[in-house]
């Protein structure tokens, strides 16, 4: 996974994503309710205008292909720029966030989070899933998904590397069934022990912040999880107990919910472990996690 950082001075310069130079989505409006997407050869481009609930914000976004393999992302709102420089063969990028007024650094807050969540579904809802996708749609779609769930303690302006292995791991195996209970995974488990945390309720390796989860989409109940209570499926948050069974909606997928990718990778499995155990979203606890699953939501690859 670490790479020099000199790649990340030469990201403008150098990488691959889509060696072949096909794309393999056509070009054209795709017209949606507050969304307006053009997907061109190279470009991704568009505006979105949230709802009500995330105060009517204009966004404005573009992805585009600067050098072989090497992606520039823009997404500009509430007065915040966003960026991205994704090189995606060295497994390299350089985030950024800052006012647009004075070009003085930012933070998500939580109105900024739930814009970028909003984007982020829109976007799930029109793109084609998964590797289907133009590599700029792909890398669009996975750093608004990233911006979505960015907590306000951790610097906007970062460097993300990755490599399987090393910066990633990948759980495909632990998602039966494409991530679903369908056939005959219908009611067959495959549990991952643990999704693991650390913060005030003591260290990683205790107990009591540790799942042992069932990775993949497979059930919910009004958007939260289930969990085993004395030999019975709880609808939940069991809040520190010590090592629960849990199922839930895409637990240990990359990004919020279920996106339009599909990696599941151990990183992104704590830091669920995080925010579904006692903990919000934007938790101080989960920092570590976050950062630690931010090159597995940008550069992994999908498991289905």
């Amino acid at each position: 996974m670490r790479k020099i950082l000199g790649a990340v001075v030469a990201v403008v310069l150098c990488a691959c994503g889509n060696p072949s130079g096909t794309f393999s989505e056509p070009s054209g409006e795709v017209p949606s309710e507050g969304l307006s997407l053009s997907v061109e050869p190279g470009t991704t481009q568009g505006t979105f205008l949230a709802g009500r609930s995330q105060g009517d914000a204009e966004v404005k976004f573009s992805s585009r292909e600067v050098e072989p393999g090497v992606y520039r992302i823009e997404v500009r709102y509430n007065g915040m720029t966003l960026t991205g420089l994704v090189d995606s063969e060295n497994g390299v990028s350089s985030m950024d966030g800052f006012a647009e007024t004075n070009g003085q650094d930012t933070q998500m807050t939580d109105p900024d989070r739930d814009v970028a969540a909003a984007l982020y579904a829109a976007l799930n809802a029109e793109l084609p899933s998964g590797d289907a996708a133009t590599p700029e749609s792909k890398y669009l779609r996975r750093a608004v998904g990233l911006w979505a769930e960015h907590p306000s303690t951790v610097r906007m302006q970062r460097t993300v590397m990755g490599e399987q292995g090393r910066g990633y791991t990948m759980l495909c195996s632990y998602a039966k069934c494409n991530g679903s209970w369908t056939g005959n995974c219908g009611g067959s488990y495959n549990w991952y022990s643990y999704a693991k945390h650390d913060c005030n309720k003591g260290g990683f390796d205790l107990a009591v912040n540790q799942q042992i989860a069932q990775l993949g989409d497979h059930t919910s109940c009004n958007g939260d999880e289930y969990y085993m209570s004395n030999g019975s499926w709880v609808c939940g948050e069991p809040d520190h107990w010590s090592r629960p069974k849990v199922i839930g909606n895409c637990f240990g997928r990359c990004g919020g919910g279920c996106g339009g990718d599909t990696q599941y990778t151990l990183d992104a499995t704590n830091h669920d472990g995080c925010v579904r155990n006692g903990h919000v979203l934007a938790s101080g606890y989960c920092d570590d996690q976050f950062v630690s699953a931010s090159d597995d939501e940008l550069f992994a690859s999908n498991c289905y």
